[in-house]
């Protein structure tokens, strides 16, 4: 699932092309939107909250200004082409949206929600959610408020919740717990500094946000871009032991959780112990996303 970094540079793209511009069309391949038409509105800006994504459009006679409210769970997508293109992409299958300016035209490709709201009532889709990491207003004082709240909860579960950080996901759940040589279920409890970690984790983000390789490590050269997500049966980059995965949270919300026993402390209490490889024919990291334990 794309991850705060990631949201943070689409709504970027989404706010430098339409923004200022009036929409000539829009089509909403939604169920609950499918006769919604937005044309002739000024598209005001995108902003990103978290992982969510917020298009806010001008008053149109006596409407009020709407937000178009999208997420990209796990295989959406907002990519912009010159309007007129004869190679747009937007008639295909999985085009859930299309906003055209005279100049360009943004396409939402297998969006995973879409909702049309006023823009005074946008709390009412994203007012759960803990400090933005990359939002403008950036509390790191509640953040640590959120963090600490309980501290028996397991550490990578209170990261993967929204309500305590807006904008983290299994990538930097796994590489945060990985520097803090933590594992994921590992209770808050046993950070030693919350402040500082909550820093890392903000960190990590914010170095990431402008380009498009997630590096964790420093090094930009492929396979040594990140410390555990995604390595699971891989030296591990510090101690050359290997990387595991495991499951974290209870199904069906549970994920995986990528670490190393040799550098993290704590409990994996989802780790049965078995051998484990990456999956992909070239194996190496990113080569297949899906992990497995091998019988």
């Amino acid at each position: 699932m794309p991850e705060g970094d990631v949201v943070w540079r689409t709504a970027r793209r989404l706010d430098r092309a339409l923004t200022g511009r009036t929409l000539l069309s829009s089509e909403l391949r939604w169920p609950s939107l499918a006769t919604v038409d937005l044309s002739g509105r000024a598209v005001l800006g995108t902003v990103s909250a978290g992982k969510h994504l917020l298009t806010r459009v001008a008053a149109g006679g006596e409407d009020p200004p709407l937000t178009l409210h999208s997420h990209l769970r796990m295989e959406g997508s907002w990519y912009v082409e010159r309007t007129g293109d004869p190679r747009g992409r937007r008639s295909a299958s999985g085009t859930r949206a299309v906003l055209a300016t005279p100049e360009w035209t943004a396409v939402g490709h297998k969006l995973g929600m879409l909702d049309l709201v006023p823009t005074d009532g946008e709390h009412e889709l994203v007012g759960h959610l803990g400090p933005d990491l990359l939002g403008p207003g950036w509390d790191p004082v509640e953040a640590v408020r959120r963090l600490t709240e309980d501290p028996d909860r397991e550490l990578g579960a209170a990261l993967l919740d929204q309500r305590v950080l807006a904008g983290v996901g299994t990538f930097y759940m796994a590489e945060a717990c990985f520097l803090a040589r933590l594992t994921p279920w590992a209770p808050v409890a046993r950070v030693a500094d919350p402040a500082a970690f909550v820093a890392l984790v903000h960190r990590l983000l914010d170095l990431n946000k402008d380009r498009a390789d997630q590096v964790t490590t420093g090094d930009l050269r492929r396979g040594r871009q990140n410390f555990a997500h995604a390595r699971s049966g891989l030296p591990c980059l510090r101690c050359a032991g290997t990387v595991r995965v495991a499951m974290i949270g209870r199904p069906p919300q549970d994920r995986t959780a990528f670490y190393c026993p040799g550098c993290q402390r704590g409990p994996a209490p989802t780790d049965d112990g078995r051998p484990q490889r990456p999956l992909g024919s070239s194996g190496r990291p990113g080569a297949g996303r899906s992990y497995r334990t091998r019988r």
